[in-house]
């Protein structure tokens, strides 16, 4: 809607993860170099943390397309946890290229499973199994991964297993039906918010991967404010700085103002609203004045 106002290719900040727009913040490259490093020592078993919005999916999304320029590793990456052992399994096996049939067995597809990986390591191949939102995993699910990462040779592991996770993954990792499989964790890295300072860079640095081109739109200011509302959680900085930029282009200014950051503020359910001095009743009409606002400057547009 903005973009070409502000002559921008594409928008910056989409809620879809996108490696193109990956900034190296140093939580996230080290989380990226725990990773890769974890892996070419070829362990068991990693896990990634952190509150929902901090960046584990693009994390998951920039190792995968990292491992893909390497032909040493194969990659199975299942985004939604399955419910069962057998869904688990299939999903797993579907990855590699291996039949999974209804009437096979849990120990039928087990068993097809550690042939294709003596098969891969045979080859000189690493193969590594990434599971998103880990923390939906019911408990007999995770005994499967645990079972799945007993397959070895006398020598190496067969499988590596990234685990990636809300907190609630931890909270379920310390029960004492699942501590077998916390053991076997032997690296974590939990992704926590960004600093102010990070915000800034992050802000300006997804506008110059849109197209942007000029002096920096965002200041240190509105970085500042941007991050008290977010609470430096990436996902939540993306909608309002969206926010913030379409209440400029509807209002027409090609310059940020605060009072654009705060009424994106107000504007957003799960903002921290405390402090922004808008007052509470307006939050209603801040929503009406934007979407007037917005529809004046379109049908402005439309009508010249």
């Amino acid at each position: 809607m903005y973009q070409e106002f502000f002559r921008l290719n594409e928008s910056p900040f989409g809620l879809t993860p996108d490696t193109e727009f990956f900034f190296g913040f140093h939580v996230h490259q080290e989380a990226l170099d725990t990773l890769v490093g974890a892996l070419g020592m070829g362990e068991g078993f990693i896990k990634v943390t952190g509150e929902v919005g901090t960046g584990k999916t693009l994390v998951c999304r920039k190792l995968l397309k990292q491992l893909a320029e390497n032909d040493n590793y194969v990659t199975a990456y299942i985004p939604n946890p399955p419910q069962t052992p057998k869904a688990l399994q299939c999903a797993f096996a579907s990855e590699l290229g291996v039949e999974c049939r209804d009437r096979m067995s849990a120990h039928d597809v087990m068993k097809a499973l550690n042939e294709a990986l003596i098969q891969f390591k045979t080859d000189g191949k690493s193969v590594v199994l990434l599971l998103d939102e880990a923390q939906a995993l019911p408990e007999d699910c995770l005994e499967t991964i645990r079972l799945l990462s007993n397959l070895e040779t006398e020598k190496s592991k067969l499988l590596s297993v990234i685990l990636f996770g809300q907190p609630e993954l931890d909270v379920k990792l310390a029960k004492p039906s699942i501590r077998q499989l916390k053991q076997r964790i032997t690296f974590s890295h939990n992704l926590a918010p960004m600093t102010v300072d990070a915000t800034l860079a992050y802000l300006n640095h997804r506008m110059t991967v849109a197209g942007y081109v000029g002096e920096p739109l965002f200041s240190a200011q509105h970085a500042k404010l941007l991050h008290k509302l977010s609470g430096g959680i990436p996902r939540l900085i993306n909608i309002l700085a969206h926010k913030t930029l379409l209440l400029a282009y509807g209002v027409g200014s090609t310059s940020l103002k605060t009072s654009f950051v705060k009424r994106a503020g107000l504007d957003t359910e799960s903002a921290m609203h405390p402090g922004l001095g808008l007052g509470w009743q307006s939050v209603a009409l801040v929503t009406l004045i934007s979407l007037v606002l917005i529809a004046t400057w379109l049908a402005q547009g439309v009508g010249g």
